[in-house]
């Protein structure tokens, strides 16, 4: 079965503040298996535009991505990530080749 991934861009606009989100959403990840790919490194825009952060999150599957973002868990810290950050973020199933 192919796994499932949540890859956002993200701008924060209050770090301190985007912590508590952080903090808040390990909960739902820990519940749902979600292992970090990619947090936030050094990155490289090579085409296009991109937000300052690039995070990739890694799911067994992308039915397990998709009720990790649905569950009340993720939306109570989303809530905090909200006021003081801007992003895109993409559920998308991995390839199984």
């Amino acid at each position: 079965m192919a796994k499932g991934y949540w890859v956002a861009h993200v701008d924060v606009r209050d770090p301190q503040a985007y912590e508590a989100y952080r903090q808040a959403n390990a909960v739902a990840f820990a519940k749902y298996g979600a292992r970090f790919i990619v947090r936030g490194g050094a990155q490289e825009v090579r085409e296009g535009a991109a937000k300052a952060r690039t995070v990739v999150i890694e799911f067994d599957s992308i039915e397990t991505a998709r009720a990790c973002y649905d569950s009340p868990e993720y939306q109570a810290a989303k809530a905090l990530r909200d006021p003081v950050s801007s992003g895109d973020l993409v559920i998308v199933e991995g390839w199984d080749g």
